[in-house]
């Protein structure tokens, strides 16, 4: 088994203060950023950053639905680190601010691919889907934030 690892960037027009507590609301801004890919979505304990527990299914593909059950840490004001109890995928939230009023979000997610001919093609494709999954969620918080 190999680590695969994606990775996807967005600036936000929004301070970096309110995009933190946005990414950390896990009751409201959040289930607003998902997009079809997620379902079944509900907050089990917390709701607000660190101590959040948190449970969605993930449909990769049609065929690939896992059941994540996400726990989350936040190590510092500007970063969210979710830890899927189920597997090894660990996703990372950083926030920076850019300019006045601007912020740039960078999401990583890594996990212990499959070895053999299986996990040739999850390194190869699955960083690519997960990328497009991670900027629909980072353009429509920055859709949400850029509104108010």
């Amino acid at each position: 088994m190999s680590e695969v690892v994606t990775t996807a960037e967005h600036v936000v027009r929004a301070p970096a203060a309110r995009v933190a507590a946005a990414l950390a609301d896990y009751e409201g801004t959040r289930p607003r950023m998902l997009p079809e890919q997620f379902s079944d979505y509900r907050v089990e304990s917390g709701g607000q950053g660190a101590g959040t527990r948190v449970h969605w299914r993930f449909a990769a593909t049609s065929k690939r639905v896992r059941e994540q059950l996400v726990e989350v840490t936040q190590p510092g004001p500007d970063m969210l680190v979710e830890r899927d109890l189920n597997s090894s995928m660990v996703t990372t939230w950083t926030i920076r601010p850019a300019d006045a009023g601007v912020t740039t979000v960078r999401v990583r997610t890594t996990w212990k691919g499959a070895g053999g001919i299986g996990g040739f093609f999850e390194r190869t494709f699955a960083p690519t889907g997960m990328r497009r999954v991670y900027e629909a969620m980072l353009e429509r918080l920055d859709r949400e934030l850029a509104a108010v």
